[in-house]
Formats: C-alpha cells, structure tokens, sequence
C-alpha cells in the first residue's frame, strides 16, 4: 500500500492511527513533533536522499514546530511540496489557517472516527 509519515505528540494517538494503518496494510512512520518531521522529509535540513513518504498525517499543535510551520516549510521544499497532507487536531475546525496551502487535502478533528481515516487515507493515497 502507502508509506504513511505520522506527526503528533500525543502517544496514544499515534499508536491508535498506527495500528489503523497498519490493519489497512500501510507502512508507518512517526515523529513526536514537527522538527523531527521536517528531518525524516529532509527538508531541515535539506536531504535529498531522505525518503518521502506518500501522505502526511499532521497535528497542528505540538512542542518545538507546530503543524501550521510544517506545513508551510513543506510547502516551500521543492521535493516535498506535492506531498498531500491531512490535519489532525483537537483544535476545532483549521481550514481557514490552511486555505492557502494546496498541499492540504483534508481536516480530521479529534477524536476522529477510524472506519473514515481508513476510507479517507485510502483516496489520498490510490494511483491516480
């Protein structure tokens, strides 16, 4: 299937969406916070030969780089910028802070329902 990146400080909501990918047959990678995000990309620092996933699954607010820089530092790295993305966060309702990114391919709010994580993730990531 897909290699999904996975960003969120929350344990329990990583090791949820893991095991919901998983079962879906993804291959999953983690980071605890946005500058360990921006590091497995290689876009801080910049590492062409880092390995790109196929869809980023994103938390907006976390310790060090939030969601929101993430997202704007992928979007301005050539290599990672057609990179989809889709936002999970506790924080109500994003779009608006996200309009301008075309990266952005959807909005989760937590606690999301896993059956349309699955359905959803399955979309962003078919061939097209």
């Amino acid at each position: 299937m897909a290699d999904i990146l996975v960003v969120d400080d929350e344990p329990t909501v990583v090791m949820l969406t893991r095991f919901i990918l998983e079962k879906a047959g993804h291959v999953v990678a983690e980071a605890r916070n946005g500058e360990e995000a921006l590091q497995m990309l290689g876009v801080n620092p910049d590492d062409p030969s880092a390995k790109l996933p196929q869809l980023v699954l994103l938390d907006v607010m976390m310790p060090i780089v939030d969601g929101y820089a993430v997202a704007k530092a992928m979007g301005k790295h050539p290599r990672v910028s057609q990179v989809p993305i889709l936002v999970i966060t506790a924080k109500g309702d994003m779009r608006q802070l996200f309009e301008a990114m075309p990266q952005v391919a959807g909005f989760f709010q937590k606690p999301f329902d896993p059956k349309l994580l699955r359905e959803t993730v399955a979309k962003l990531v078919a061939p097209k």
